[in-house]
């Protein structure tokens, strides 16, 4: 039998995937400061090009988040 698909399981995913990009986020930003620290610049800038790009992903889901 498929499982029921309700807008509360979808509020509660959603939820739960931008919270997981977030936490992301952080350790991202977090490692992209140790790299240049370390002399690793053009790692970090792609660290934080991933961070951003994360950071759309979270607004797309914040937006179908919005549209229930």
């Amino acid at each position: 039998m498929p499982e029921e698909i309700s807008s509360d399981k979808i509020q509660h995913l959603l939820g739960h995937w931008i919270e997981h990009n977030q936490s992301h986020n952080e350790s991202f930003e977090q490692w992209a400061g140790r790299l240049r620290e370390a002399g690793y610049m053009e790692v970090a800038d792609v660290i934080l090009q991933a961070s951003r790009k994360m950071e759309e992903c979270s607004s797309l889901l914040e937006k179908a988040k919005d549209l229930l």
